[in-house]
C-alpha cells in the first residue's frame, strides 16, 4: 500500500520556504521602493516587540559538491574574503539609513556556499560590523553551517564569543561510494572532531544534516550513518530527501546520472526505515524532514507550537522581518519578498551605486497572506484551523475536494473547520500544502519547476 501511495503522490512540488513560491512571484508589479516601504513598515512594526532575522549568504566553497543546488563560487583565493564581507557591510548600512531606531537583532544565521571557508579574523570582522549598527536581543539565537573539514577550533571558538551558540554540519552520508559521487570527501573522524569541539566550548545545540536519495545509497548506507550519527549525539538532525535539480542554471548536478539515482519506492524506504532508526535513537519528528532531542529548544518550539519556518527553514521562533544580506539572499517583510542580485558582478555592481542589490520581489496580497498561514501552519505543526478567512475567497470549497482523495488515503483527517496531518500522511505534507497552493492549481507549470515531493 505505502509503495502505491509513493508512486500516486511522487509528483513535483515546493518545499515551501514561502508562499508564493518564487517561480510564482508577481516580479512586473514591484519595485525596490515598494520594498524598502514594505520593510520599513514591518520594522517599525515588529523590532521593539520581537526585533528582527538575519541571513547573512557567504557563497564561496573551495570544491564544488555535485549534490548542492545553493548559489556558491568556486575557489581557492581567500583573497575574495575581504571585499565581499565589506559589500556585506556596506548593503548592511543601506538597510540600516532606512531605520528609525536601532535594529535588535534576535536571530542570525550565517549560510552559505562555506561560511568557514571564511577565516575566523574575517568572520569576527562581519559581525562586529553588524553590531555597530545594532543591538542584540536578550534571547538572541545566531547560528552557522560548518563545513566538517575545514571548521577549525578557532572558527568555533570565535564565533561562540561573537554570541553562537548554534551550529550545524553537512554529513550527507558516510558511504565512501556515495561521497565519491557527490565530490564530498569527508572521514567520520572530521565529523566527531568538530561536534566534540563544539560540545566542549559550550555549543547548547549541535545539528548534522542528513541526506536521502543520493547517488549510489543504500539502505544499508543510510542506516550506517544513522548509527554513527547517534554516537556522536548531535541535538538536531535534518534528514533531508535529496533535490535533484539538474536544469537550474549553474548547479553543479553533473557529477552522476540519473540511474545511479534511488527509484521513488526505494528512496522512500530509505526515509522510512530511517526515521524509525532515528526514533530508536530518542529523536523526535518536528517539522518536514527534522527531528532533535526532547531537551533541544526546537522540540519544545514544535510541542509549545511556536515553530516558524523561512527561507532559512526552521527556527524556534518567529520573527516578521527577515533581511537577507548577501548574494542572491531573499528578504522577508512578511508583506513582501526581495532577492538579491544572483551573481557576485551584478551584485557588486549595485552596491557600488550605493544601491539595495536587489532584483525581484514579490508584494504578497490578502489572499496570499491567507493562503501562507495555513501552509505556514502545515509545515510547522502538521495541522491548520480556520473560521472564514478561506471563505472570504470562495477557495475552500476546493480546497477540501482536492484533499478528499488525500483524507481516504489516510494521509489527513478533515473536522468542520480544520485538518491535521496524520502520521502516515506525514512524509506527504508538501502535497497536502500543494491543494492550498490557488497559484499552483490556477497556473500548472508546462515545465518542471520542483524536485520531485517524494
Amino acid at each position: 500500500m505505502q509503495q502505491t501511495l509513493v508512486q500516486k503522490y511522487n509528483v513535483p512540488g515546493p518545499r515551501y520556504t514561502s508562499y508564493p513560491t518564487v517561480p510564482y512571484w508577481e516580479e512586473d508589479l514591484f519595485s525596490t521602493e515598494q520594498w524598502k516601504s514594505s520593510f520599513v513598515k514591518s520594522f517599525n512594526e515588529s523590532n521593539r516587540s520581537e526585533g528582527i532575522s538575519l541571513y547573512i549568504h557567504l557563497p564561496f566553497c573551495e570544491s564544488l559538491c555535485t549534490f548542492c543546488g545553493c548559489n556558491k563560487r568556486i575557489t581557492k583565493r581567500h583573497e575574495v574574503e575581504h571585499p565581499y564581507i565589506d559589500a556585506v557591510l556596506k548593503e548592511w548600512k543601506l538597510y540600516c539609513d532606512l531605520f528609525s531606531e536601532k535594529p535588535i537583532i534576535k536571530e542570525i544565521h550565517l549560510g552559505g556556499g562555506t561560511p568557514t571557508f571564511f577565516s575566523p579574523k574575517n568572520l569576527e570582522h562581519l559581525i562586529n560590523g553588524i553590531f555597530e549598527r545594532a543591538e542584540k536581543a536578550p534571547q538572541h539565537e545566531f547560528s552557522f553551517e560548518g563545513h566538517p573539514n575545514n571548521t577549525t577550533r578557532l572558527h568555533l571558538q570565535t564565533l561562540y564569543d561573537l554570541g553562537f551558540r548554534r551550529v550545524s554540519f553537512g554529513v550527507q552520508d558516510y558511504s565512501e561510494k556515495v561521497q565519491e559521487a557527490i565530490h564530498r570527501i569527508q572521514p567520520f573522524h572530521n565529523v566527531a572532531k568538530v561536534t566534540f569541539w563544539a560540545k566542549e566550548i559550550g555549543y547548547t545545540s549541535v545539528g548534522h544534516d542528513l541526506i536521502f536519495g543520493l547517488p549510489f545509497q543504500t539502505l544499508d548506507d543510510v542506516l550506517d550513518t544513522i548509527d554513527k550519527t547517534k554516537s556522536l549525539q548531535p541535538d538536531r538532525l535534518a534528514f533531508y530527501s535529496y533535490a535533484h535539480v539538474p536544469w537550474i542554471k549553474g548547479n553543479g548536478q553533473r557529477g552522476f546520472k540519473d540511474e545511479d539515482l534511488p527509484k521513488s519506492d526505494e528512496k522512500r524506504e530509505l526515509y522510512e526505515k530511517g526515521k524509525i532508526q532515528l526514533a530508536k535513537n530518542n529523536y523526535i519528528e518536528i517539522g518536514m524532514d527534522h527531528f532533535a532531542l526532547k531537551e533541544d529548544s526546537m522540540t519544545k518550539s514544535f510541542e509549545e507550537g511556536k515553530l516558524h519556518r523561512n527561507f532559512m527553514g526552521y527556527t524556534s521562533s518567529k520573527t516578521q522581518l527577515m533581511i537577507g544580506l548577501g548574494v542572491s539572499s531573499i528578504s522577508d517583510s512578511w508583506y513582501a519578498f526581495a532577492q538579491n542580485e544572483k551573481t557576485l558582478e551584478d551584485y557588486y555592481a549595485r552596491l557600488d551605486k550605493n544601491e539595495l542589490p536587489v532584483f525581484r520581489g514579490h508584494l504578497l496580497t490578502n489572499e496570499d497572506l491567507i493562503i501562507r498561514k495555513h501552509i505556514l501552519n502545515l509545515m510547522c505543526q502538521f495541522t491548520t484551523s480556520w473560521e472564514n478567512d478561506l471563505m472570504k475567497f470562495d477557495v475552500i470549497k476546493d480546497v477540501l475536494q482536492s484533499l478528499q482523495e488525500m483524507k481516504e488515503d489516510g494521509l489527513l483527517t478533515i473536522e468542520e473547520n480544520s485538518i491535521k496531518v496524520t502520521e502516515k500522511g506525514k512524509p506527504f505534507v508538501r502535497n497536502i500544502c500543494m491543494a492550498f497552493d490557488l497559484r499552483l492549481i490556477r497556473k500548472a507549470p508546462q515545465t518542471q519547476l520542483f524536485s520531485m515531493t517524494i
